[in-house]
This record gives C-alpha cells, structure tokens and sequence, in this order.
C-alpha cells in the first residue's frame, strides 16, 4: 500500500482577463511549480484531472496549457520525489488565463513487494536530470564528473571493417541499423572529462543521430534510395560514398493505435538520479503524447516481476502517470523474468495492424534467472514471433550494459537509445516518436556491387555488428534492421578508385587453382561506380520487397550540407576510436567542416556536435592523429 509524508504548502489562485487568441468558449491555465525554498521545478507535470489536458514545466518552473473549455476544475502538479498536490476550482473563463502556482514537498512512495524505499530527491539531484537545458546546450554539470571507480561498463568489440579489393569482394551486404545511443554516450564521456571507450564508439550510430533532409519515397515503396559521392577529407586521393535511404513519414494523426507496455527495470542498481527518476520523466514525457485510441501497460522487475498497471486507455494520463510515479529501486534484476511478463502482456491486449510494441528502460545489468547474452537472445527471438516490437532505452553510467542491451534491440525487431537526459528523452520519445516507435519497413538490408572498372577496393564505416554473408540478402528468414516512420539511415564508404596506388591496406586473397577472375560486364569509361539493392519487409509481412538503383561514378559539382556534415560526423568518430585508417583526420578539419554545414539546425543538433568536437579537442584526443 501506499504511505506518504507530507506537509502541503497553500497555493494562490487568480484568474485574470487576458486577451487570448483563441476560439470561443476556451481560455488557458498558467502558472509556475516551486519547492519549498523557492526554487523552480523543471520537468515537472501539471494536469487537469479528468480531461487529456497537461503540461510539462519550463526551466523557470512555468507551464500554460492551452484552449481549456470554459469551467471549473481541479489541477494536480507532480514532480518525481515530491507528494503530487491538487487544487480545486480553477475557474477557466473564455479569453481569460487562469494562474495557478503549486509549492510541492519531497514525500516518500513505497510499492508493495516490488521496491524499496528511497530518500527524497535532492536539489543535485533534480539538477542532474537536465529538465531545465536548452536545446542545443551542453548538459548540466551533473554529468560533468569522472565515471565511478567500480566501472563495469560493457561494449561490444568488433575489428573495424577493411578495404577488401573488388576483384575478390564485388557484393558488401549488411543490415541497416538506425539505433542512436552510442553518439549520446560519448557525448556523456566527452562531458565528464573522459574519452569514450574505443568500442563504444560506433560510427554509423554517430553519423545516423542527426536528421537528413533526404527525399522521401514516392509511390507505394516506404523507402527511398539516395546516393553521393565526394572526395575522402581524410585520405588525399581516396573518395566517400554516401548511401542514404529514408523512410516515408506519417503524421502523428494518422499513425496506428498503440499497444505498449513499459517494462521498467526497478532493481537496486538503477538507484540513482539519472537512471530510474530519468526513466520516469522520460516515459512521462511520452504518455503526454498519447491518443484515446493508444493503450499502456507497466510492467516491473527486480527480484521477481510483476504488473503494476493493466492496459490503460491513453485518455487516463493522470493514472498511468501515478502509476510511474510510485515507482522506487530496490533488489536484484530478474530482467528475463520481466521480458516474458511484459511480452505477454503486450500480446493478451495485441491490437492487430496496429503498433504492439514493449520498451524496456534499464541498466541492463541483468543478474537472476535468464539473464546471459545467449538466453536473453534466444528468449527476444522466440518472442518476436508474435509480432511484438521492442525498443530498449538504456540509463544510468558505472554498470552500463551497452553490448547486451544493443543485441536484445537488434534481436527483437527494434532499436536502441541511451537518455542521458530529459532533452535526450525529448528527442528520442517526442520530436522523433514516429521514427522510435512506429515502423514501416522491418528487415532491411542493403546489398552494394560494386564495379570494378571503377573501384579497386572499398571500405564500410562502421556497421561492424552488422554485416551479412552476401547470400543473407535473398535470405527472408534473416533478421536485419527496422525503419520507423521518418527514419533516415546513411551508410558510408571509403574508396579506393581503380588505378589509384595502393598503399597496402587492401586485403586481397591468395589465387585460386581451379577459377579466374570474371571480366567486368561493364567496361571501363562507365559512368557507373556500382549499384545498389535494398530489400525490405512491410511490418506484418514475411515476404521480401526489392528496390535498386545505379550509383554515379562522378562528383557532384556542389557536396550537399547533409554530407559534408556526415563526413565530419565519421572523421570525428575516427579520431575517437583511434582507427588506423584514419589518415590525416584532425578535430580541426571535424569543426571548420561542421561549422561550414550547420544548415537551418532549428533543433541546435549540429552546433551541439561543434561545441562536443571542440571538448574532444580539449581533452588531448588529438594525440590520436597521424602526422598530416
């Protein structure tokens, strides 16, 4: 059962004839939510009980909702770590404004035989989850500290892909990959005065972070190819292949029902200000967004799992939010345990063509019962098969278990975030909701040729996890990579041109006894660098659809913004993993290049990953650079 400590602080309620432009018979209510003391509380939530209306306070603890009907009504402001407050009879009058304030005091939730109790949320602590940044600012001083001495992290190694000659290699086949979490990790370690990991640092999560302004398809196809070509910034005589493919998008409106459940991780390691509190105003943030004709359910895991919440209309706001808000940390990780719970929830409510999906917001630092890499994997692809999605959203610094939860996503038909913040969580669940969690093209995999009257040899940045046998590619019963609605994804190759010298990093395999090489069908003068096919399913589909197109052998006269910035995105990437080929990348190149494509960057996306490229520089990582 429930507790609370409170001692409620009175608030003051005036109504004020503003002129609105609004229509008739509406008005709005404002106002600002404080602690005790008097300090603004960013991020917290006011509603109106009993109709979908609701906002989210600014960094000065101010809120307005909107085109209220003319009435009388009761407001709740809540805040993780402090007891939720009401006030009666706000009279909102046609053209008026309504000003409500709230002065909220820390409580203490319990959740019966689930979780324990934890102390109240101090002022640090608050400030550590980012509520109150601007977009485009670097982040709260909070995660401007060195990692925890007992550091356990885990990242995946894989050896970066090489130059392989087209003679022996013509076909490069791999699956599309569209997760993000790596570029907001580094910028987590770049923050907090360290280098990232080499093996956290994933090039095509880097360059696939920021939006593209790509062409969408046309037709009934859900995506469109694009390609480019330039000159390698890094490597004198070597040329970037730029392939970009984009999801058609679909308005919020007209997007299916969902049919969610959250399955959050409650276990004593996510006990800390930026993992579990992140984890509730993050997916507050997203039930804000919710329609009547979605649906949520919340399940938990620690030592055991459990359901907190049966599938909920998405017009009940107020009792999904409080159910996330009851939530504490406390015991060990039963996440297998959770993962079939919450699977089975998501398929007893299955809405059929619409978007069944289960996030998981965890450390991913899974100890009891399932809990191996192996078992997770297998029990993610058992249950896929129902036609569940899965998105994992990964929290927290210290335990952090990147590789794990990277594979479940990949497994489980879904993608992969890390939230470092409340502005992270914004992007992720808000501004690019469609992309997070409604997809339109499942199993894609992009299968280049390419010509060897052109190209002598080709390397793929990044997708290392990734990569296909090439026989994968007509293969319908391979797993590969999902596209949400707007998605774009961009794979980068490095070129060797046929004819240009060879500085022995091409891989050539010995001859062979009994076959020689095919001549080329295309000769050489083509204007033909290869051609690209891409293979995808519709979400409900089992059967495979096949777009292709050729590739250009030549130059645009005029590089686009978007792949000047992207080559600075990979060259930016290379410096941090220390990569042998990165030739004479520098952080001064990755800045002067950013700066010049900064393009109308409303969200302040790109000028974030100047100022991020410049602490790089700072910290001494261009000791990683080759004499130029």
């Amino acid at each position: 059962m429930l507790t609370h400590a409170v001692r409620l602080i009175l608030v003051a309620t005036t109504v004020v004839a503003t002129p609105l432009s609004a229509p008739a018979g509406v008005g709005r209510i404002t106002g600002h939510v404080r602690d005790a003391a008097g300090s603004a509380l960013a991020g917290a939530r006011v509603v109106v009980i009993g109709t979908t209306f609701a906002a989210a306070t600014d960094g000065t603890g101010g809120y307005t909702i909107e085109t209220v009907p003319e009435g009388a009504y009761t407001l709740r402001a809540m805040f993780i770590g402090y007891t939720a407050l009401e006030v009666h009879g706000v009279r909102v009058r046609t053209n008026g404004t309504a000003t409500t304030d709230f002065v909220l005091q820390p409580s203490t939730v319990h959740l019966d035989a689930v979780v324990a109790t934890a102390a109240p949320v101090s002022e640090a602590k608050r400030a550590a989850l980012g509520a109150a940044q601007a977009p485009g600012a670097l982040y709260d001083q909070a995660y401007r500290r060195q990692p925890e001495p007992w550091n356990t992290e885990e990242y995946g190694h894989k050896d970066e892909n090489p130059f392989l000659a087209v003679t022996a290699h013509a076909l490069s086949t791999f699956s599309i990959d569209v997760d993000r979490a790596s570029y907001s990790n580094v910028r987590r370690f770049l923050l907090g005065g360290q280098a990232p990991p080499a093996d956290a640092v994933r090039i095509e999560e880097l360059v696939n972070y920021f939006p593209y302004d790509y062409a969408g398809p046309v037709g009934d196809d859900p995506v469109a190819i694009h390609t480019e070509l330039a000159n390698a910034p890094w490597k004198r005589g070597h040329q970037l292949l730029r392939i970009g493919l984009q999801a058609k998008r679909v308005e919020v409106a007209g997007l299916p029902a969902s049919n969610l459940v959250f399955l959050i991780d409650v276990s004593g390691s996510m006990d800390e200000p930026n993992k579990l509190p992140l984890v509730k105003s993050s997916l507050t943030m997203l039930v804000n967004t919710l329609r009547p004709k979605d649906r949520v359910a919340i399940v938990v895991y620690a030592g055991s799992a459990g359901l907190v919440l049966p599938s909920t209309s998405g017009d009940q706001k107020s009792t999904i939010l409080e159910a996330i808000d009851r939530l504490e940390a406390g015991g060990s990780t039963a996440g297998g345990a959770g993962i079939k719970r919450a699977y089975d929830e998501a398929v007893t409510n299955f809405i059929r063509g619409g978007n069944n999906r289960v996030i998981l917001a965890t450390d991913g630092d899974f100890n009891v019962g399932v809990s191996s890499d192996g078992e997770l994997i297998r029990l993610i692809e058992d249950r896929r098969r129902t036609g569940v999605f899965l998105t994992v959203l990964g929290f927290g610094m210290g335990n952090l278990k990147d590789s794990k939860m990277e594979q479940l996503a990949d497994h489980g038909n879904g993608n992969y975030a890390y939230i470092d913040n409340a502005l992270e969580a914004k992007k992720t669940l808000v501004h690019e909701m469609g992309g997070t969690l409604y997809t339109v093209a499942k199993d894609v995999k992009i299968q280049v040729e390419f010509n060897p009257a052109v190209v002598q040899a080709y390397r793929l940045l990044g997708y290392e996890n990734r990569l296909l046998a090439d026989e994968d590619f007509n293969d319908d019963t391979k797993d590969a990579g999902e596209m949400g609605s707007g998605h774009s994804v961009t794979a980068l190759y490095e070129i060797i041109p046929a004819g240009a010298p060879n500085d022995g990093t091409i891989r050539r395999p010995d001859s062979l006894r009994y076959q020689t090489n095919v001549a080329p069908r295309v000769q050489l003068g083509t204007r033909e660098l290869g051609f690209v096919k891409v293979r995808y399913k519709t979400p409900d589909g089992d059967r495979s659809r096949l777009l292709s197109q050729p590739i250009a052998a030549t130059s645009s006269e005029t590089m686009s913004p978007d792949f000047r910035f992207q080559q600075a995105v990979a060259e930016f990437g290379l410096l941090l993993k220390g990569s042998a080929y990165r030739g004479s990348a520098s952080f001064e190149d990755v800045i002067a290049a950013a700066r010049a494509s900064l393009g109308p960057d409303s969200d302040g996306y790109r000028a974030e990953f100047v100022r991020l490229a410049a602490a790089a520089q700072s910290l001494g990582l261009a000791r990683a650079e080759e004499p130029r």
